[in-house]
């Protein structure tokens, strides 16, 4: 069974800031299968159903992102996911927009939802996808995460948000490693 979560907060104020990559990746993934987020359990919104036999969550936490932890450990226990079948997947400061990268492990980077899911699973070791949205260090960091893309990376911002969803569908069919090798990259190139 395979976890994916998309981390960002709940709510019509945040739907289109940098800080709900996650959830919008999640989306893609329910027009991608054809599915909706139409349960909810452990303040998730989510859906499980089936990819070539294999059993798949998809999930956005309700618990706005530093509390992501809560959410996610909950619903991890509840379906017995071994923590290296969770993929979390999280805007990025440090990368710029066009980046993606897929990690089998490792520190939060200073993204506190990813922090918090450490704290609450007690490991490092789940999968993660970065996702550069670029940082203006003329705005503060908790207004920039919070506003939305500028309209001249919008498109770069889309092309990497594609990007991401087709790494995880290959991460879903095979493994991290694999996924790294043929998804982390710029989308410049």
């Amino acid at each position: 069974m395979k976890l994916i979560v998309g981390l960002g907060n709940p709510g019509r104020t945040y739907a289109k800031t940098r800080h709900n990559t996650g959830f919008l990746v999640i989306d893609k993934l329910c027009e991608y299968y054809g599915v909706s987020l139409s349960e909810k359990k452990f303040k998730n919104n989510y859906i499980k159903f089936k990819v070539n036999q294999q059993d798949v969550i998809l999930t956005q936490p309700q618990t706005f992102m530093n509390l992501s932890g809560e959410a996610v450990s909950q619903l991890a226990n509840y379906f017995k996911v071994e923590t290296n079948q969770i993929l979390v997947i999280s805007d990025d400061l440090d990368l710029p927009v066009g980046k993606v990268r897929f990690r089998k492990s490792g520190n939060d980077g200073g993204q506190r939802g990813v922090r918090n899911i450490i704290e609450r699973l007690n490991t490092k070791e789940f999968n993660r996808c970065r996702i550069g949205i670029g940082n203006d260090k003329l705005i503060p960091t908790a207004d920039y995460v919070l506003g939305k893309v500028e309209k001249e990376n919008q498109e770069l911002y889309e092309q990497s948000l594609n990007h991401a969803m087709k790494g995880i569908i290959e991460w879903i069919n095979s493994d991290i490693v694999t996924t790294m090798n043929l998804y982390n990259g710029d989308m410049t190139q």
